[in-house]
């Protein structure tokens, strides 16, 4: 069992950039996919960014895509976020999940793929 720490939500305006990033422990990271999630208040969790065990694949919501890059490094078992642009509507609470299975990165943008999630930080855009 892998265990996850975000960090690096805030309150921000909108246009300005975050980053979040996150930690893991307790299991070889780079042998799988991770992504982020975000939660909005009333809403379900939906996906935001994967990134395959490698780094060399990638998967954006088309709502982020060309604002926000999600990215690793292995050699530190971290995954990170950088967010550009942000609006309003990207408020909510953002989690990052690491996957099931080793290797594999079909059905990255689906939550069941995933096994670990951590406890997500939250991210606030004012207009």
């Amino acid at each position: 069992q892998v265990q996850l720490v975000e960090s690096g939500g805030g309150l921000v305006q909108a246009g300005d950039s975050l980053s979040v990033s996150c930690a893991a422990s307790g299991r070889t990271l780079p042998m799988y996919a991770a992504g982020w999630f975000r939660q909005a208040p009333g809403k379900e969790r939906a996906f935001v960014a994967a990134i395959n065990w490698s780094g060399g694949r990638t998967s954006y919501a088309d709502s982020v895509k060309d604002r926000f890059t999600i990215s690793r490094d292995n050699a530190k078992n971290t995954v990170s976020l950088q967010m550009n642009n942000l609006n309003t509507e990207d408020t909510g609470v953002y989690y990052c999940a690491v996957a099931r299975e080793p290797w594999r990165f079909e059905g990255a943008r689906s939550l069941e793929m995933y096994a670990s999630w951590g406890q997500g930080t939250q991210v606030a855009v004012s207009s």
